[in-house]
């Protein structure tokens, strides 16, 4: 819960927002948000698409990449955290897929789990960013470490976007900064 709290309380510094885009994780995402003090500040909603047709019909998920390469796959993650963006009108989106078990799906392992987010325009992170994983343990330990994982990247990408928004103000108010690297 303290890297939910942490990363709702950097959203409300910046007036963002957060949606959810959840598959193997079942809500568990949006449970661990909302379980944070003062989470309505920034966190807007969540979408569980569970079932593939869903991935498509709520999230704006590419129907021939779904129906080419299953719903366990980067590119899928990726557009899962564009579209609950868009779809919900929040700055970032962030999105869970994978297998959690106890069978393999789509050609995929149990443990094969792609999370993503989806950042505003104009911010490096507007393109998005997805993290492969590839995890051990049962249904619910792999479920509990890919809500650790993408709460995880959205917290690195939100501290990323901060340090690169400090160095360009400095660089307003100082004049340029040249950084050299020393080995």
């Amino acid at each position: 819960m303290r890297e939910a709290a942490r990363i709702l309380d950097l959203l409300a510094e910046r007036g963002h927002t957060l949606a959810v885009a959840e598959s193997l994780t079942g809500g568990l995402v949006a449970a661990e948000l909302t379980g944070a003090p003062g989470s309505s500040r920034s966190f807007l909603g969540s979408v569980t698409a569970y079932a593939t047709p869903l991935k498509e019909r709520l999230l704006g998920v590419d129907g021939t990449l779904l129906a080419e390469r299953g719903a366990v796959d980067p590119e899928v993650a990726l557009q899962m955290a564009a579209g609950v963006r868009a779809r919900l009108g929040a700055d970032w989106g962030i999105s869970t897929t994978g297998v959690a078990g106890p069978e393999p799906q789509d050609g995929q392992q149990v443990g094969t789990v792609y999370v993503a987010v989806a950042g505003p325009p104009g911010l490096s992170a507007g393109a998005g960013k997805v993290a492969s994983l590839r995890l051990n343990g049962d249904r619910a330990e792999i479920r509990r470490e890919s809500v650790r994982s993408v709460l995880e990247l959205l917290g690195e990408l939100l501290v990323d976007e901060h340090s690169e928004n400090a160095r360009a103000q400095d660089t307003e108010e100082n004049g340029e900064i040249d950084v050299c690297s020393h080995e």
